[in-house]
């Protein structure tokens, strides 16, 4: 036999050791990976835990993917083998080099892209009769997964979509540290006020002095296409989500700056930094990203503010001075919850001195914690829900003052002084809620809550024993807000569905309108002038009339750059916006 008679009878019978490989299953897998990702901005009335199919569904089926190699996918024993010790290695030593912010996604990112990569280069090369093919899928591997080491992550945006960047561009944090340390910023602005005087709070903290977001005697006018607003100051901001509270000339919010958390007070005037007091605690995580989640609290002339790992602080409000602070997962016996603490302090006046009162999630009875505000002394602690990421508030229940807060478990009643349980609402929610009740006079309530679950209201009674009963009046699952609180206007109710906002009737529960993606953003109503202001998830600046009688859009103009999810803050015809970047102030037109 000649050498190229043997040579091919040698390849010959090296390409019948093989087959070509079965490639529906990886393709309909493939594809499923993709779609996992989609599917919670697709299923607008899926279940609380629809994140997670986006989550972890395509780590689940990259699973399935190498169980087909493995098992059905007509390769060799070699090829399965080396192939699968191939892809092993390739997604090991990228997670490696991942980005910190990015390594919590490996998961949920890097296996995935890794996996369908291995999968995309078999399917392409599945008719080759060599172990080539192997090789190219395994290089596919690499290429695929290769792509995370490229790019940072600064959080999620509503629809669970992440927030990526190349790698070595700067961080909107680190823009705004280079600038103060470059010395751009303004010399710190000085208050004219008197020894001892302090104004009192005309935005008080989170969704203003009844946290229900609603701004009375408003004059705007609310034809901007004529008289748009018009831009007074902006300036870059460490991360944060939380909003505003104003007092006279002060703003008062809380920033990320480094590896420290920032209780800052500005100018309203022209946006100057007053003062500025930092603790050392730093806090993100892959989906909310970084910085404080509250929103700080006046009381008087004292401001209290929870930053996202923990630390309850009160600061002097004219000077910034710390006057004390509590570390609540020592007092509280508990861990930072998921997404950060979250709870905006709620300050009361009770008999027995002033508190302030915060959600902490603890397990037994430690679950909301009231401290003293003279000193951070603990006043009392009751047990409550875990999964909260909502705010106490203020309310009266049936002639009686209450403090109220959704949980999983469904609305809790308090007495201030005490904490003792004055009722519970049940109805439970499969994960968390991170939303307010809303009080309709004293006897009924709206319950908003996310996917799978949806709005509820309930009227609220005393029978003659004087015990406290809920009944449902209706529940609707076309107003499913995520962390986007409600409004109710001339007994219509107006929010986010999801990403995309509506109206239904306050009576029945029946839907008025659809219509205008917003995305995860916020909203506040100025009653007197029927209008509702809202900051979109991208920064839009939207007005909408609030109105049962279809979706009327009456200006809308960019605002803020990137993720937005704070809410805005009216006061006079001032307008203040914030994201984890920046602040705006705007100057709104006045009504004749």
């Amino acid at each position: 036999m000649s050498s190229e008679a043997a040579v091919a009878s040698a390849n010959a019978n090296e390409s019948g050791k093989y087959q070509p490989l079965s490639v529906l299953f990886p393709i309909l897998l493939v594809g499923l990976i993709v779609l996992c990702r989609f599917i919670p901005s697709l299923w607008e009335d899926g279940p609380s835990m629809t994140w997670a199919i986006g989550a972890f569904g395509p780590v689940l089926a990259s699973l399935l993917v190498l169980v087909w190699w493995l098992a059905f996918s007509r390769a060799t024993a070699v090829e399965r083998v080396v192939g699968l010790g191939l892809v092993i290695a390739t997604l090991a030593s990228t997670i490696k080099l991942l980005d910190e912010t990015v390594m919590p996604l490996a998961v949920v990112i890097t296996i995935p892209l890794g996996v369908a990569g291995f999968a995309i280069g078999l399917i392409m090369t599945s008719q080759w009769l060599s172990f080539r093919r192997t090789l190219v899928g395994a290089l596919a591997c690499l290429a695929f997964s290769g792509l995370s080491d490229l790019v940072r992550n600064e959080g999620a945006w509503g629809d669970f979509s992440f927030d990526l960047h190349w790698r070595w561009s700067p961080t909107p944090e680190e823009r705004f540290l280079a600038e103060r340390a470059e010395g751009k910023k303004s010399e710190p602005a000085e208050l004219n006020l008197t020894e001892g005087e302090f104004p009192e709070a005309s935005w008080s903290g989170f969704r203003g002095s009844n946290r229900d977001g609603v701004v009375e005697n408003s004059r705007i006018d609310a034809d901007w296409e004529a008289n748009p607003p018009e831009e007074k100051w902006r300036f870059k901001v460490g991360p944060a989500w939380s909003s505003f509270a104003v007092a006279g000339e002060m703003l008062f919010t809380q920033e990320q700056r480094g590896e420290q958390e920032s209780a800052v007070c500005y100018s309203a005037e022209n946006g100057q930094e007053i003062w500025a007091n930092a603790i050392e605690s730093r806090f993100t995580e892959a989906l909310g990203g970084l910085g404080p989640r509250a929103t700080p609290t006046l009381s008087g002339d004292k401001l209290v503010s929870q930053g996202a790992a923990g630390w309850l602080r009160c600061n002097d409000a004219r000077t910034g001075e710390l006057l004390w602070k509590v570390d609540i997962k020592q007092v509280a016996d508990c861990s930072i919850p998921m997404w950060g603490f979250s709870c905006s302090p709620l300050c009361v006046e009770t008999e027995q001195g002033d508190l302030t009162i915060v959600h902490t999630g603890a397990a037994g009875d430690k679950g909301i914690m009231a401290f003293s505000m003279s000193d951070g002394s603990v006043a009392w602690s009751v047990p409550a829900g875990k999964q909260s990421y909502g705010s106490l508030q203020d309310v009266q229940l049936l002639g009686k003052r209450a403090i109220a807060i959704l949980s999983e478990r469904g609305a809790e009643f308090l007495e201030p002084e005490t904490g003792v349980s004055i009722f519970l609402y049940d109805w439970k929610h499969t994960g968390y809620r991170a939303l307010q009740p809303l009080m309709i006079g004293d006897d009924r309530m709206l319950i908003p809550t996310g996917m799978g679950s949806g709005t509820r209201l309930v009227q609220l009674a005393k029978d003659k024993d004087g015990a406290i009963s809920g009944k449902e009046v209706w529940t609707s699952r076309r107003l499913k807000p995520d962390f986007n609180d409600i409004l109710v206007h001339e007994d219509n109710l107006f929010g986010f569905d999801g990403e995309i906002f509506c109206s239904l009737k306050l009576a029945d529960g029946k839907l008025n309108w659809k219509g205008g993606r917003y995305g995860k953003g916020q909203a506040i109503l100025l009653a007197d002038a029927g209008v509702i202001i809202v900051l979109s998830e991208k920064g839009d600046l939207v007005l909408l009339k609030a109105t049962p009688d279809g979706h009327k859009e009456l200006y809308r103009a960019p605002a803020l750059e990137g993720r937005t999810w704070n809410h805005p803050v009216l006061i006079g015809n001032q307008l203040y916006l914030r994201n984890d970047k920046e602040a705006v102030c705007y100057t709104l037109p006045i009504a004749p």
